[in-house]
């Protein structure tokens, strides 16, 4: 089956024929693969978004990667200077690097879900210097040979899609004039919530929901929790969501500071970028921060 992108994205000044001055991000996950060129300074050069069909969306990763990357000439392009890997994986947790150990990094996530790892995963970590933790997450095996045979001999670096959020959310943060700042980041019937206070972060976590109600409940009870006033805090979206989403239109009903956020400044976006809204690819976007 060809799978075509939903979306893409070129500057006049891509040349897939130079790679090995070129930086390849890519975002993997059960409904969605997309990826981003940039350049020696870090611009933005070239965007590709696919969505998974539902009729194949159960279909193990790497029965459906081959779609994509045999007649791709981005994909099947290379050597590439550098490889970064978003993996959107269900488990994954923040350890504060002084406690963190290696030897122990599958028991966090095991004590996270409730369930060791199974013989076709492992424990993979990130360290965010800057902020003194890490993010440990699950791997498949199957997924992290496939990309070695597809790019051998190439350096591989992979995170998790919440350490990519954390980077991205950490580079908005900067230029806020606000000391508390919340940022929810929407895919499919998941919110990512992010809580920064003074430039630090604060508060992490990832919730699924059936309905605009239980977000509601979800986002107002974080905001309880971290004792933010509803009617004081600023909230930036992120993500699958419109100005016509049923989520948006009930959160507005008791979040006064709701807006859609902007792309981070810290990513220089190639002129051609433009024509795409602003808030909508930022865990993409924060693998292209990964080098600040």
């Amino acid at each position: 089956m060809t799978l075509a992108p939903t979306v893409t994205i070129r500057s006049d000044s891509f040349n897939p024929a130079h790679t090995d001055k070129l930086v390849l991000c890519l975002e993997v996950g059960r409904d969605r693969f997309r990826l981003l060129v940039q350049d020696a300074q870090g611009r933005a050069l070239y965007l590709e978004d696919y969505a998974f069909p539902s009729l194949l969306a159960n279909q193990p990763l790497t029965g459906l990667l081959p779609n994509f990357f045999r007649d791709n000439p981005v994909l099947s392009a290379g050597p590439w200077q550098e490889i970064r890997i978003g993996v959107n994986s269900p488990t994954f947790t923040l350890v504060p690097k002084s406690l963190f150990r290696k030897e122990y990094a599958g028991s966090y996530l095991a004590l996270m879900r409730g369930s060791t790892l199974s013989a076709h995963e492992f424990a993979q970590a990130y360290t965010h210097e800057n902020e003194g933790f890490l993010s440990v997450f699950n791997l498949e095996h199957p997924l992290a040979d496939y990309f070695s045979e597809v790019y051998p001999l190439q350096p591989l670096t992979y995170v998790h899609q919440i350490s990519a959020l954390l980077m991205a959310t950490a580079d908005l943060d900067r230029h806020m004039l606000t000391p508390d700042n919340v940022y929810l980041y929407f895919e499919d019937e998941f919110v990512t919530i992010i809580y920064r206070k003074g430039h630090q972060l604060q508060y992490c976590n990832r919730f699924g929901y059936k309905n605009v109600q239980d977000l509601t409940y979800y986002v107002l009870y974080m905001l309880d929790e971290q004792r933010l006033s509803p009617d004081k805090t600023t909230l930036s979206l992120y993500g699958e969501i419109t100005p016509f989403a049923d989520a948006y239109t009930e959160l507005s009903r008791f979040l006064p500071y709701l807006a859609f956020g902007q792309s981070p400044s810290g990513l220089t976006l190639a002129n051609e970028f433009s024509d795409l809204p602003n808030h909508r690819y930022l865990s993409l976007y924060g693998l292209g921060l990964m080098s600040e």
